[in-house]
């Protein structure tokens, strides 16, 4: 378990979400691959709570074959049919459709490397701080995150609305929304 005593209020009781959160939601992620994991996580979250998905998320890991974007580029009706029947994930077709769509744009772009690049360019390569006191006060989405989600579109990418774009930023630690009375704040900036 974490090692916080103070912690932002959407973190709820259990073990694996107080883990989640003390050890990495926020923290800068710079490789690209993680990266695309953690934004292809976020588009299946889309209508669900996260403790769903982080509850699934190795039998996400398994079924999508360690997210490998050359791989998952590959795939077509086949793969598709064995995970809409995959009991241990979301069974979404859109949303596994999207993902080899995501996994060909990914490697449009140029792979991990740009990848990163380009979505830490966003921030100039430092992550954003806020300063929030109450989790009223965290916004759902940003000018920022709406214009990421537009040039992700632009390149192809689906399941990725403002809104799970910035969720990906705050768990990717693009922005630091850990609450100030959290003692992961400091952490995180450290």
């Amino acid at each position: 378990m974490g090692e916080a005593e103070h912690r932002c209020g959407w973190v709820g009781i259990e073990e694996i979400y107080i883990s989640y959160h003390d050890d990495e939601w926020g923290v800068p992620e710079y490789d690209g691959r993680a990266l695309w994991e953690k934004l292809i996580l976020d588009g299946f979250q889309a209508g669900l709570s996260w403790i769903t998905i982080l509850k699934k998320r190795d039998n996400f890991r398994a079924a999508f074959l360690g997210f490998n974007p050359e791989i998952i580029a590959d795939w077509g009706e086949a793969e598709i049919a064995r995970l809409v029947l995959d009991k241990g994930i979301i069974r979404h077709r859109g949303k596994i459709e999207a993902t080899i769509g995501n996994a060909r744009a990914y490697l449009d772009m140029g792979g991990a490397t740009a990848f990163s690049k380009q979505m830490w360019g966003y921030v100039d390569g430092r992550p954003l701080v806020n300063h929030f006191e109450n989790l009223s006060d965290v916004p759902a989405l940003t000018p920022l995150s709406t214009q990421i989600s537009k040039d992700l579109k632009k390149l192809g990418f689906k399941f990725c609305g403002p809104t799970i774009v910035y969720a990906w930023m705050q768990a990717c630690g693009l922005v630091n929304d850990h609450l100030t009375t959290c003692d992961c704040f400091e952490k995180v900036q450290r």
